[in-house]
């Protein structure tokens, strides 16, 4: 018979064995390997895995402010500081689980930097009960998600000339520094298993071609009902195009040489117009999708094939096939890459959802006029005038 201290052995003829009652499973992403996948149809289930000995202690679906208070990590670009409470608070929920199963997810927590700040957290997490789980994607399809991630909250530069930087320009940390913290991924599973051991340590390979796989493994690792976890349909959550991209990335630039503050791009553009753009236009099969060129295709599939050599000689658990992060996709050859143009149906959602957010927090004119007309002033200052007051009615907020 199967004891508890048996359920977290290698998969048992072709299925993963459940973690052991009582685990604090720590999923720590990182980023663009399904996360969000997996935190929406647990929070979606979250009713209902109590009665199978499980349970998701979080107020949403993701624990963003929670994980970066815990990494010491600073907030996205414009939006509030988490601060110490969020941690704190989402301790509190894992300590009333009891002597069930905690579920926590957040890809954030690949950003924690050292091995102190990563023993901190497991310590406070419980230490023996915690369990780290880590989804892994091939390097060659996390990339252009990534870039595309990074000017959503206010990069500038271009796909290629990033992937330059990323990949050719010693030491390899600008303008992003934590591309590699997150994805160097023989590296952050070596940080983890530091701090609990390899047989606390699991990865899981995503395989894009089997898009539901990832939630049955979830299943078995805590020994759910077989389908009780579903996908849930998140638009908001979709890459842009690659259209869309250069769009932001070029609005990027006129915000940063105009000036303006940054909770004015988190309120505005990032959830408000990019939003909204997400949520109400789906990308048709006529979009340009964001191409990799062939030299990084080579060097990032061979990155892949390192880090899973090294992946391998930790001894950790590795549910999937390995030899997908170094496989270098198939694609058909293409005459030419037309350039990338917005519809004008994308750009007006765009605009909407920026002014729709504008409109939550109306501006009052209560200062008496000024000498000069509106006419009378440059752009540059109209749009600066604009963002200031735009700032100091979300303080009073």
């Amino acid at each position: 018979m199967e004891t508890d201290c048996t359920r977290d052995d290698l998969p048992v003829n072709g299925v993963t064995a459940a973690l052991p009652f009582g685990t604090r499973l720590l999923h720590i992403g990182p980023h663009k390997t399904g996360t969000t996948a997996v935190q929406g149809s647990l929070f979606a289930a979250k009713d209902q895995l109590p009665e199978h000995g499980v349970v998701f202690p979080a107020h949403s679906r993701h624990p963003m402010e929670a994980a970066l208070a815990a990494c010491a990590r600073p907030a996205m670009m414009g939006d509030t500081a988490p601060t110490e409470r969020h941690w704190t608070r989402l301790l509190e929920q894992v300590g009333a689980v009891g002597a069930k199963t905690a579920v926590i997810s957040s890809e954030f927590f690949a950003d924690a930097e050292d091995d102190d700040t990563i023993a901190r957290i497991v310590g406070q997490l419980g230490g023996e009960p915690v369990h780290v789980l880590v989804t892994l994607r091939p390097l060659v399809r996390i990339m252009p998600s990534q870039w595309q991630q990074y000017v959503q909250n206010g990069l500038r530069m271009g796909y290629e000339d990033w992937l330059t930087h990323m990949l050719r320009k010693a030491p390899y940390e600008q303008p992003t520094p934590s591309f590699w913290r997150r994805h160097r991924h023989d590296r952050l599973v070596g940080r983890w298993v530091r701090a609990v051991g390899p047989r606390r340590v699991t990865v899981v390979v995503v395989d894009d071609r089997d898009r539901s796989a990832l939630l049955r493994t979830f299943e078995q690792l805590l020994g759910l009902p077989e389908n009780l976890l579903q996908r849930v349909p998140d638009a908001a959550n979709r890459s842009l195009t690659l259209a869309e991209t250069e769009m932001l990335r070029n609005l990027n630039k006129e915000f940063r040489g105009n000036g303006l503050p940054d909770e004015l791009y988190s309120k505005l553009v990032r959830n408000g117009a990019v939003k909204h753009m997400k949520n109400a236009c789906s990308p048709s099969p006529e979009d340009v999708k964001i191409l990799t060129p062939e030299w990084a295709v080579e060097a990032a599939a061979a990155i892949g094939a390192e880090m899973t050599r090294n992946i391998g000689d930790t001894g950790v658990r590795i549910i999937g096939d390995p030899g997908l992060l170094s496989a270098v996709p198939r694609t058909a050859a293409l005459e030419g890459v037309p350039a990338p143009r917005i519809s004008p149906e994308v750009a007006a959602r765009a605009l909407y959802g920026a002014l729709a957010a504008a409109a939550g927090s109306p501006v009052r004119h209560t200062s008496p006029a000024k000498a000069r007309t509106v006419h009378q002033t440059s752009s540059k200052e109209l749009m600066r005038v604009l963002g200031h007051r735009c700032l100091k009615k979300l303080r009073r907020r």
